[in-house]
């Protein structure tokens, strides 16, 4: 019999879970998975930085909702994807990172590059192992699979030793593919649900990531044409109701919540983004739906809390809701966003150069259409962006999360491109998120995505330096100011190309411009650094 050795075991594992791609930066202590990759027909694309691959391996979870795999060499190539797999946890994506190792027959001797990873990542991931044995490795492999996707979404951690990867056995069957199972809501539970929105005049409906994950975008759209609640979406639920939709709303939440009498909350933590459920009408009733246990009834009391698939629970209010309408409510809702959007339609007119964040926003919301998947990773200008871009589809909008780690752009919009050649992927970038991880541009250009990067440029790091210079003065505000660099000059270095855009009617031809080039481009939109202040929509720095 044909004698196979662990990285070959590896890669037919991780075909079995459809894996079609892993994200990488080569080490000698991973070699034989690669190999294995090549036999199975999985496509390996290197990046420049162990950081970016797992940024990319996260957007590709996101993206597929299966599970994305990064795969690292031991000891910094390990260290180096820590704050990807943090924030894939905060984000409740199901990124595996595996991750190479010094040999078990020398643990503990000083090997090269040794280190306890497992011990490091235990605190921000659902599992964290270490396969000891060659024959164990389908076994274990497809346990993380179902940890990861099981439950709330998350990362987890596999090392693979030296030895266990080139350890020759002879073959070992795969494992089936890992599923999410659905967990079905209490009957109970549900008629509590109906008992508090039947009697509710005003409820509201925020759509978090779960309701992205669970598929329930259909259930969440029947149920709001069904009864006329109001819908404000968030995270990765953006998208999963047309923004164009007259029931969805992102300009009032705050206002909403202090008037609504029942709030259904899916798959939305009450962190800092929902003011930690603090500041809403003080006899508001709570339904929360939730994939994570733990989050039930965290800051807030809920009066209704179920741990249960958010796309059953909605076909299930769907049912016992029939006849019920809120659309007294709801046009009070519509009034009020209506008169917010009219003073967000006067910023992004403003036609002042250098040019406004907001009319930046504008110009790229003329440009997207479905085809378009769009990253966000920078501050304020991200801030501006969101508010103004009109998002139509799930899946559509890839941001960091609620770590708020800058640096996704670019590994995130070349997994949109590598999984969907046919669309346009487009980055809206500050001008420092840019820097971190900026240099995959080198990437893109080796494996021919033409990613399109829009550097919002204030020559600084604007989301801190405007309540700096507020409370200290701009004399003492230090550590927040760049250069005004040529980033368009950078990609085109790179091999790309690029293009500075200083008026604010060039934005849209340019990113014409840039996408009929079929390279990788950069344009580089200078910003007026006082533009969000000027607006008076600084985002607060929240702490």
């Amino acid at each position: 019999m044909q004698l196979t050795h662990g990285g070959e075991l590896t890669a037919r594992q991780l075909a079995a879970q459809g894996v079609t791609t892993i994200y990488t930066l080569c080490g000698f202590h991973v070699a034989p998975i690669y190999e294995g990759c090549l036999n199975n027909g999985i496509t390996t694309l290197d990046f420049r930085h162990e950081q970016a691959a797992g940024h990319a391996a996260d957007a590709h979870a996101r993206l597929t909702r299966n599970v994305g795999v990064a795969l690292v060499t031991a000891g910094p190539g390990v260290t180096d994807a820590v704050t990807a797999v943090a924030n894939a946890y905060q984000a409740r994506s199901p990124l595996i990172l595996l991750g190479g190792a010094a040999p078990l027959k020398t643990k503990g001797m000083g090997g090269l590059q040794e280190m306890p990873q497992t011990e490091m990542f235990r605190t921000f991931t659902k599992a964290s192992f270490t396969i000891e044995r060659t024959e164990e490795i389908p076994e274990k492999l497809h346990g993380a699979f179902e940890a990861a996707l099981n439950g709330r979404p998350g990362p987890v951690f596999v090392e693979l030793p030296f030895d266990v990867l080139f350890n020759p056995i002879d073959p070992v069957a795969t494992q089936p593919k890992a599923e999410a199972v659905p967990v079905e809501p209490e009957i109970g539970d549900l008629r509590r649900m109906f008992e508090l929105l039947r009697a509710a005049e005003k409820p509201l409906i925020i759509a978090g990531t779960q309701v992205y994950w669970d598929e329930a975008d259909d259930a969440l759209r029947a149920l709001t044409e069904q009864t006329g609640i109001p819908v404000y979406t968030n995270g990765a639920g953006r998208g999963t109701l047309p923004m164009t939709h007259p029931h969805c709303f992102k300009a009032t939440r705050s206002k909403a919540l202090q008037q609504a009498d029942c709030v259904l909350l899916i798959g939305t933590p009450l962190d800092f983004r929902l003011k930690y459920g603090q500041g809403w009408r003080e006899d508001g009733r709570l339904i929360q739906i939730e994939n994570d246990a733990n989050e039930l009834n965290h800051n807030r009391q809920a009066d209704v809390a179920v741990a249960a698939n958010a796309r059953l629970v909605l076909e299930a209010l769907a049912e016992g809701l029939q006849g019920v309408r809120y659309d007294e409510w709801l046009a009070q809702v519509q009034a009020m966003e209506a008169k917010k959007r009219a003073q967000w339609e006067e910023w992004q007119a403003l036609a002042d150069v250098p040019i406004n964040h907001f009319r930046m926003g504008a110009a790229i919301n003329e440009f997207v259409d479905e085809n378009t998947i769009l990253v966000g990773d920078g501050g304020d200008i991200v801030s501006a962006c969101a508010k103004v871009i009109d998002l139509t589809r799930p899946g559509q909008w890839l941001d960091p999360g609620p770590l708020g780690c800058l640096g996704v752009g670019a590994p995130f919009a070349i997994a949109a491109q590598h999984l969907y050649p046919d669309k346009k992927a487009l980055i809206i970038h500050g001008d420092g998120s840019f820097g971190l991880n900026g240099f995959e541009f080198d990437t893109a250009v080796r494996f021919n995505l033409p990613i399109v990067s829009i550097v919002g440029n204030d020559a600084g790091w604007g989301q801190i330096r405007s309540p700096q210079i507020q409370m200290v003065g701009r004399e003492r505000a230090i550590a927040t100011s760049l250069a005004p660099t040529r980033y368009d000059q950078v990609v085109a270095a790179l091999g790309g190309v690029g293009e500075l855009v200083e008026n604010p009617d060039e934005i849209g031809p340019a990113l014409q411009r840039a996408f009929a080039s079929g390279k990788p481009a950069c344009l580089n939109v200078t910003l007026d650094p006082a533009g969000m202040a000027k607006t008076g929509a600084s985002a607060p720095y929240i702490v």
